[in-house]
């Protein structure tokens, strides 16, 4: 499974590092939100067909996507979502449990069947399918920014870094986004986890082996 980064969190660093990455996450939400939607539009249309290209994805028997949030000017994966249905992959959307608040996987047949429940993103039923580990091949991470080794900043809730263990491995996680949003380094901090692949509008890289 993949190991959560282990770093301290008490101390001048870990405090350093937290507030690091909480004023990484307010520029980049406001870098983002002022990009027109066109511009946004275009850049998600050219990530999309990178990720066709992703032999990941060609092989793939069940995938985990995530249902853009428009208003926050996320990358749109609705086009992936089509055609991969047409290939009969199965596809999972992110859920969250709303006593522990913990993050999972849920089959989505319908993508009609998406509804915001409380956290802020459209989320399958409550009584979707949810999948054993190795039922997902592929998961595609949204990210606020990203760096050359796949270390991500998201919204700050670690929904993310606390599902992507129980999945990949086997699993393969690919993070997406758009090619301003790359930085040279993620303060990363306890529980922090790390992609395997990069894929922005502008290029594709192993985490670790690229990204300049």
């Amino acid at each position: 499974m993949k190991e959560p980064a282990s770093f301290p969190d008490d101390g001048q660093e870990g405090v350093l590092r937290r507030r690091v990455k909480a004023e990484l996450r307010k520029r980049m939400r406001g870098l983002r939100a002022a990009t027109p939607e066109s511009a946004c539009a275009e850049r998600s249309s050219r990530i999309v067909a990178r990720l066709r290209e992703r032999p990941e994805l060609g092989s793939a028997r069940g995938v985990a996507l995530f249902w853009p949030i428009t208003t926050r000017h996320e990358v749109d994966l609705r086009a992936l979502d089509t055609d991969l249905r047409a290939k009969n992959v199965r596809l999972y959307y992110p859920a969250i449990d709303p006593e522990s608040l913990v993050m999972t996987f849920k089959e989505v047949r319908d993508v009609a069947a998406l509804e915001e429940a409380g956290f802020g993103f459209a989320e399958p039923p409550a009584d979707a399918y949810v999948p054993a580990p190795g039922e997902i091949d592929v998961v595609v991470v949204p990210a606020l920014a990203v760096d050359a080794a796949g270390y991500r900043i998201g919204y700050g809730k670690g929904y993310y870094d606390q599902a992507l263990p129980r999945f990949a491995p086997p699993a393969v996680t690919i993070a997406v986004a758009y090619d301003f949003q790359l930085i040279s380094e993620v303060p990363v901090t306890q529980g922090d986890v790390s992609v395997d692949w990069v894929v922005t509008d502008a290029r594709a890289y192993r985490a670790g082996q690229g990204g300049d």
